[in-house]
């Protein structure tokens, strides 16, 4: 059984599958605090659901492309059977993860969305840096930027820990309010790493509201 918030179908926002569309199951509970949080109504709560009834549910809505979100999925110890499960019934399987637990139980074909947390979430000690010796090609680093301290720190992780021979997919994403869409992508534009920017879509369009 694992704690739900809410399930719903909608565009996806985020990531290099922005603009698709995506079934979304989002789990209740976080071991962090970001400062930025926009999800704080799934810090805790959240109705039990078993993983054979969100199955069901996502078969029900024709959806191929499933993300599990939170929350933190990953400190729920059933939630990779729910991620083996919705492989298993032939869905293109999305985890979007704060980056402080272990991606190491995680079935390998799950594409990962990976937070490193910026010293601008006031987060940044709980990143598990231990995980980047375990990304594959197909998954995905996402720095969300403060202010360009937070930019040029995670420029200096990229390099560290050469996250551009682990995966070609490095996303650079404002917070929404404190950062300048145009001031962003100048910064990256002018880096030479191979990053890209992204924007909240779900956002844009629909406004910072939940179930979208």
């Amino acid at each position: 059984m694992l704690p739900v918030v809410e399930t719903f179908a909608s565009i996806q926002g985020e990531s290099t599958h922005a603009g698709r569309k995506c079934f979304f199951i989002r789990l209740a509970g976080c071991n962090l605090r970001c400062n930025y949080c926009d999800t704080v109504y799934a810090w805790e709560g959240g109705e039990l659901r078993s993983v054979d009834l969100l199955v069901k549910e996502v078969e029900k809505s024709g959806v191929a492309l499933v993300e599990v979100t939170g929350g933190e999925p990953l400190i729920h110890p059933e939630t990779p059977a729910l991620l083996q499960a919705l492989l298993d019934a032939g869905k293109e399987v999305l985890l979007e993860t704060n980056g402080s637990v272990s991606i190491a139980g995680v079935p390998p074909a799950v594409r990962k969305i990976v937070d490193c947390k910026t010293p601008g979430s006031g987060m940044s000690e709980s990143n598990c840096f231990d995980n980047y010796p375990l990304l594959q090609k197909h998954d995905e680093v996402k720095f969300v930027i403060s202010g360009r301290d937070d930019f040029d720190w995670a420029v200096g992780i990229i390099r560290k820990y050469e996250l551009g021979k682990k995966t070609e997919n490095l996303i650079f994403s404002p917070v929404w309010g404190r950062v300048a869409f145009e001031e962003l992508a100048q910064w990256v534009v002018d880096c030479q790493l191979p990053v890209r920017m992204q924007l909240q879509m779900h956002k844009l369009i629909w406004g910072d509201r939940k179930g979208v």
